[in-house]
């Protein structure tokens, strides 16, 4: 049988609103929601906004693919006979407007009386005893329960080197995760410059008004640099969550893949495509977890320790992995592989690909926001097929790992995120879906199970070993 060629599925990230103004004919609503069917749209609410005797006011919701899709649907809608399209509003630009977070005071400021506690004079006193006793900082304020998103802006979701400010609203996103799943507080710190020292300083320098730094979004392979110069300067934890909460989402998830193919993690070959950030740390805490066969790809093909042009950070990888010395190029290192890993471009893995690998393939295409494959089109030929969208099932998402993390680290007043705690985190993720759930379409818990934060952060919190 042929493969199937996949449709886009639409998602509630490119929905749009248009405002309509049709004549006073009530068919329009029908017409008007073949129109968008017939594109390739998804109708999800119809309101009449106005009627009067001379004309109708429409507002109709529906999603679409991509952007092009969406002007696609607006242009289709207004192509219709006695339909004028008045006005479109992108929804996911509405809901950024003033931006998402916000800072309230947890104490109430109503009478002079309260003011004299939280303000002047009463703070004084406070301030003067953690004065004698810095060790009550945590205990007496923020600092406890604080985390600080910092950026450069130099490697922002796909989108590469976009700057502090068009950063912005991605670690505005990440603050608001913090609170909705470790009611944590934390702060987007968008640093105006991308020289390491200027960042290390930076970031020493304002790390007493916070419990933990999560680095995210900076370019490899700086971000190495910086996250372990940090480590060496503060009594925080340092987390880089590109690094780290990515590794941790993958293990547990290809854990319970290997499950569902009845694999061990000991014995299987896995190819990793991309070795920047996030594919470095996915092959440091494999080998930790026990995997011994990694191949790893970047743009060149795959890293052989033998190759002597490869940069630092690229030959130190090779040294140790691909213990079979496999060459050429991703197609010829997928070929009886058990389990592919892309965490690099759109569109580099071919589904005729897929049936060179082993028995009952794993394929987890994670380039965000297009995957190195169509999930449909990979589950043609795979047994199990993880992405890091939403509208697939299987979602590779951080935040089932970095609030969890954080607020582990925040209880025990760690100074150090170690491997063995990652590695804690992972089974506590894995162990959240338990044998009846376990499927080939569910491998990984909701973001939304209240289970996973409180597993990680009980497993974060535990006795710690071997620093990162």
């Amino acid at each position: 049988m042929a493969p199937v060629t996949s449709t886009p599925a639409t998602t509630s990230s490119y929905s749009i609103t248009m405002r309509l103004h049709t004549t006073p004919d009530n068919s329009h609503i029908g017409t008007v929601a073949t129109a968008i069917s017939g594109a390739g749209g998804v109708v999800t609410a119809i309101d009449v906004a106005e009627s009067r005797h001379d004309r109708l006011v429409l507002d109709v919701t529906c999603s679409a693919s991509n952007a092009d899709h969406s002007q696609a649907l607006v242009d289709a809608v207004g192509a219709l006979e006695g339909v004028t399209v008045h006005k479109v509003s992108d929804r996911t630009f509405l809901l950024h407007l003033g931006g998402k977070i916000e800072v309230s005071s947890k104490v109430s400021l109503k009478t002079r009386d309260d003011l004299s506690m939280a303000y002047t004079p009463g703070v004084g006193r406070v301030s003067k005893a953690l004065a004698a006793n810095p060790e009550d900082v945590p205990r007496l304020t923020i600092k406890g329960n604080s985390v600080a998103v910092v950026t450069d802006g130099s490697a922002v979701l796909g989108l590469g080197n976009i700057g502090p400010g068009a950063a912005l609203p991605v670690m505005e996103g990440k603050a608001a995760l913090f609170k909705r799943f470790a009611d944590i507080d934390a702060w987007p710190i968008c640093l105006a410059t991308q020289d390491t020292d200027e960042i290390v300083k930076a970031v020493e320098m304002i790390a007493p008004g916070f419990g933990g730094i999560n680095l995210e979004d900076i370019s490899a392979p700086r971000c190495f640099e910086i996250e372990a110069r940090l480590r060496e300067k503060l009594d925080i934890p340092v987390f880089h969550d590109d690094q780290h909460g990515t590794a941790i989402v993958v293990l547990a998830a290809l854990t319970n893949a290997l499950r569902v193919v009845e694999k061990k993690l000991e014995t299987v070959r896995v190819v990793v495509s991309g070795a920047g950030a996030a594919g470095t740390a996915i092959v440091n805490l494999l080998l930790a977890a026990g995997v011994t066969d990694v191949v790893v790809c970047d743009k060149i093909g795959c890293l052989v320790s033998t190759d002597d042009t490869l940069p630092p950070a690229h030959r130190d990888l090779a040294s140790r992995t691909n213990p079979r010395r496999v060459s050429g190029s991703l197609q010829d290192a997928l070929v009886e592989a058990d389990v592919f890993i892309g965490v690099s471009a759109p569109g580099i893995l071919q589904g005729e690909w897929i049936p060179t690998m082993g028995r009952d393939p794993i394929v987890f295409a994670l380039a965000n926001p297009d995957p190195e494959i169509d999930p449909n089109v990979a589950s043609q030929y795979a047994k199990v097929v993880a992405s890091g969208r939403s509208d697939y099932p299987n979602q590779i998402n951080n935040v089932l790992a970095f609030p969890g993390v954080f607020r582990g680290l925040l209880d025990a007043r760690a100074s150090e995120v170690t491997q063995e705690a990652l590695l804690r985190a992972a089974e506590a993720i894995a162990l959240v879906v338990t044998d009846e759930e376990l499927n080939p379409s569910f491998i990984i818990p909701s973001v939304f199970d209240p289970a996973v934060p409180k597993a990680v952060a009980a497993a974060i919190a535990g006795e710690e070993h071997v620093k990162i």
